[in-house]
């Protein structure tokens, strides 16, 4: 069976009683977990293939609802739905959704066959890896004690209640350890490490990158100093490959680390990994749903934490070169046709040093004069036409494009990029032909919107209301306009943050960026001028949109 029989096999079309009693008869009365000295993931390769009949078209439940679907060369984030699940991965949630099992055991088996496959003392599956976090975090605070475990994330009379975090680590992410409740001591240098750690200490959280891979604030010098002070640490690699026999992190000297399971690995999107030291990661599936208290909202389901064991155990028997091979072979598919455009460079790189979002890379570049389009304007193109295609990366006039910033001596002045973490069989030449499509139609290079004078002097202080979904709030704006730019100040509701922008005839735009630690909240306000009120628009990027009106507080200059 081809590849793309093997994505096309499990359609709501062949959940027939039939095939899902042929299903359980490769099973037979095995278990799921370490059945018959057999591993989870041959059983359901088995299951998988017995049960394939010849393809037939999908029915997307997507374009159902009124949802275009993406083939996305983007790569794995979690706001397009991370990764395609491996074939036994969706053939062994459908046999564990068929009977019950009791969650602790389940958990418990799970726990121990994670153990074997990766050389952690232990595993956890979780509802995600920022889950897996905050029940990491609980059990350093909690160890499975309910009498704390009911009382989260309320941390008063807990011997424990600090998480250091080195400035290097704060990120969005590291929510999921706030949302405990906890005191965040922040620490930039071996010195107010040693200086932060004690006896309120009850672990230390770091994200995995660059930053601490080497240095006097690398993993293992902030572990060893967390050593000595008997105090966990755990290592947040959520899009990292799997590293097994040993873990990277652990032979570092974490004590915890954490993966996303639909990301690399390419188990369920909403499962994740704990692993490491036994005793904490069963403290953290007592501070896990189902289990009542603040966990609650965070239940794993047994499709999922078996899905996980499969992906897992595929992940360590895969062949990660003859993959790598495939996605080369992709993007050199997509780099051949490409090519023949007249102007077009493309440049297949190869697959990266680092862990995180380990793939190769496709950067295509062009002269945007001579094609007369830009990068930005075919991503925009791509994704408005079908078949709906999202790139990793594109740029307009003068940008670098690509991941990894601008390629020396690069021809060009515009780029877009692929990643070939996610195409499925088949989406390579169903982007090449679109880009060559488009590409190699004559365009026009829009030219830039002409600047119009001022229809008035924006300076000044301004009272900002905005309405979000279900609630209103006011903000400040402080203006200074020098010609058609804007400068000036943004005092939201907990900070005030620099603002720029520009006023072209009656039409203005603002941006601002609020960054409280470990967030980042970025606000682009368009609107129109009409007398002396501004209204429009506000793009909040993740968070949605929302409408603003602003009036000044008073005339003059500020």
């Amino acid at each position: 069976m081809s590849k793309l029989e093997e994505r096309r096999w499990f359609t709501p079309q062949r959940l027939s009683r039939r095939n899902l009693l042929g299903l359980f008869g490769v099973l037979g009365s095995s278990r799921l977990v370490g059945a018959r000295g057999h591993s989870t993931a041959s059983v359901a390769e088995t299951a998988a293939h017995r049960t394939a009949t010849a393809a037939a078209p999908v029915v997307s439940p997507y374009q159902a609802l009124g949802v275009r679907p993406i083939i996305n060369a983007r790569g794995t984030f979690t706001i397009i739905g991370g990764n395609i699940e491996l074939p036994e991965v969706q053939a062994v949630k459908t046999l564990a959704n068929q009977q019950h099992a009791h969650m602790d055991e389940l958990e418990a088996a799970a726990g121990k066959r994670l153990a074997e496959l990766t050389g952690a003392e232990w595993g956890m599956v979780s509802a995600g890896c920022s889950a897996a976090i905050s029940h990491a975090t609980a059990a350093c605070l909690a160890g499975g004690n309910p009498e704390m475990h009911v009382r989260l994330p309320n941390l008063t009379g807990f011997p424990k209640d600090e998480v250091i975090i080195p400035t290097a680590s704060r990120n969005q992410y590291d929510a999921a350890v706030r949302a405990l409740g906890v005191k965040i001591i922040e620490v930039d240098s071996p010195e107010s490490l040693q200086l932060a750690l004690g006896p309120r200490t009850a672990m230390i959280y770091i994200m995995a990158g660059p930053s601490n891979e080497t240095g006097p604030m690398s993993t293992e010098a902030i572990c060893a100093a967390a050593k000595a002070r008997n105090v966990p640490v755990l290592v947040d690699a959520a899009a990292e490959v799997l590293t097994v026999n040993p873990n990277v992190h652990l032979q570092r000297g974490a004590t915890l680390v954490c993966y996303s399971g639909g990301k690399a690995i390419r188990g369920p999107q909403s499962a994740g990994l704990l692993l490491g030291r036994k005793d904490l990661c069963q403290a953290a599936w007592v501070h896990s749903a189902p289990h009542h208290g603040y966990s609650r909202a965070m239940k794993i389901g047994r499709e999922e934490v078996v899905g996980m064991v499969v992906a897992v155990e595929s992940w360590v028997k895969r062949d990660h070169a003859a993959v790598f091979k495939e996605w080369i072979a992709r993007l050199t598919l997509i780099a051949d046709r490409v090519s023949k455009i007249p102007g077009v460079t493309a440049t297949v790189r190869p697959e990266q040093e680092s862990r995180d979002n380990k793939a190769s890379n496709l950067s295509i570049r062009w002269d945007s004069q001579k094609l007369g389009i830009t990068g930005t304007e075919v991503a925009r193109i791509l994704d408005a036409t079908e078949p709906r295609i999202h790139v990793a990366g594109s740029t307009g006039v003068g940008g670098a494009g690509g991941r990894g910033g601008a390629t020396q001596n690069a021809p060009g002045d515009t780029s877009l990029s692929i990643n070939p973490h996610t195409l499925s069989p088949g989406d390579d030449k169903i982007i090449a032909d679109r880009l060559f499509q488009i590409l190699s139609t004559p365009h026009t290079l829009k030219p830039a919107d002409p600047v119009a004078a001022p229809a008035t002097d924006l300076s000044g202080a301004w009272q900002v209301e905005i309405q979000f979904l279900a609630s209103r709030t006011s903000h400040g704006f402080q203006l200074l306009q020098t010609g058609n730019r804007l400068t000036g100040s943004h005092q939201a509701d907990f900070a005030t943050r620099d603002i720029t922008g520009t006023i072209n005839g009656d039409t203005v735009t603002l941006s601002s960026n609020l960054a409280p630690r470990g967030d980042s909240i970025n606000f682009r306000f368009t609107g129109k001028l009409a007398g002396e009120t501004l209204s429009g628009a506000l793009d909040m990027g993740e968070y949605l949109g929302a409408t603003w009106t602003a009036k000044r507080r008073g005339a003059g200059r500020g």
